[in-house]
């Protein structure tokens, strides 16, 4: 028998070590749960890998992030021994969110008494308040999945909330020369496959309308996506030249300020936590579905979110402050998207019309 998870705010000093997931939206979309944690008087840390760490040092009811040692792929049983060893009895709760074996093998090793987590890879023996795993068709949105972890049952409404300190943030707008809603974030990267990502010449297409800075953020791996964002807007200006125009003649509001770049390509040049940052003082944010879009939505900035293979109804960037656009949900956009969601990393007909066909003056309209 499945034993209740209950509720150990009842005991006072409840020390509680949260595993976190591996990536970054996910990582955002966990914030509820600690909230509801935090609420009930349990002290939490999270054990969390290196790169997505920045996330939960955004979340002020967390009291410790402890870095793991750990990299993608293998069990690394060493390691996980030697980490254990060094926290053996300081937990009294352990909550896995993420749903692998390797995950739940560390609160086992340190001896952590309770231990919550939904079943899957032959973790039966691993956990102590198991939740079954519901089908993929029944799953719930992702931050209800979390909050479940809980063992609250009110958990439809719960929204992920960020927070930085102030100087933190003028620091990294100092660095970059940045004012606070005195530019546009533009996040073209999605780590699933390209047919998330919506085309970088409408990306490029959309930056050339844009009548402040332009700061293009993504990781070194997305680098490539925002050179070409940022190649295209050159281009679009070099040709405005030779046509014999200036910047003044194309903005005669001089409403860019002469001291900044059309475009501030900052792709694998920040940390994770100067990126967040940055989205928490843009004016505005448009982004694919990814782990950007949800940390704009936990900063509750205004954004645009363009969805393709993959549903808003399942990872919605939850925020007042949130557009999103989906071809699958237009009734008006002809021949209908019969194959959205598909939910793959490419699409399997070739066309990728979910993205294709979201133009820059769609998303400009919005902003």
């Amino acid at each position: 028998m499945t034993p209740a998870i209950g509720h150990p705010a009842t005991e006072s000093g409840v020390r509680s070590l949260i595993i976190a997931p591996q990536w970054i939206g996910d990582a955002v979309m966990t914030e509820p749960l600690l909230s509801r944690l935090h609420t009930r008087g349990e002290r939490l840390t999270v054990g969390a890998l290196p790169w997505v760490a920045p996330v939960y040092r955004a979340m002020p009811q967390v009291a410790e992030v402890i870095e793991f040692p750990f990299a993608h792929g293998g069990l690394q049983l060493r390691e996980r021994l030697r980490l254990a060893r060094q926290i053996d009895g300081q937990f009294d709760m352990a909550y896995i969110c993420p749903n692998s074996l390797k995950s739940a093998l560390l609160p086992l090793l340190a001896g952590i008494p309770k231990r919550v987590g939904y079943l899957g890879e032959a973790r039966v023996g691993l956990l102590t308040h198991r939740l079954k795993n519901p089908a993929k068709a029944q799953r719930p949105p992702m931050v209800a999945f979390y909050s479940a972890l809980s063992g609250d049952t009110d958990i439809t409404h719960d929204q992920p909330r960020l927070q930085l300190e102030a100087g933190e943030t003028d620091a990294t707008l100092n660095q970059f020369g940045l004012q606070r809603g005195g530019y546009y974030v533009l996040a073209p990267g999605a780590e699933f496959g390209p047919a998330k990502r919506w085309p970088t010449p409408h990306f490029a297409e959309l930056a050339r309308q844009l009548k402040m800075p332009v700061v293009l953020l993504g990781s070194g791996k997305e680098a490539t996506l925002c050179d070409e964002i940022e190649q295209g807007c050159q281009q679009a200006h070099a040709s405005t030249l030779t046509a014999g125009r200036t910047p003044s003649n194309s903005d005669p509001d001089n409403t860019l300020p002469a001291r900044y770049p059309t475009v501030i390509n900052l792709a694998g040049k920040t940390s994770l936590a100067q990126a967040l940052a940055l989205i928490s003082a843009t004016k505005c944010i448009v982004s694919n579905d990814s782990g950007l879009m949800h940390v704009a939505a936990g900063f509750g900035v205004r954004q645009i979110a363009i969805f393709g293979s993959s549903s808003p109804l399942h990872t919605p960037p939850l925020n007042g402050q949130a557009s999103v656009l989906w071809l699958k949900n237009q009734p008006d956009y002809q021949p209908p998207l019969d194959c959205a969601p598909c939910f793959e990393r490419t699409c399997p007909l070739g066309h990728t019309r979910c993205l294709h066909d979201i133009s820059a003056e769609n998303v400009l309209q919005l902003i």
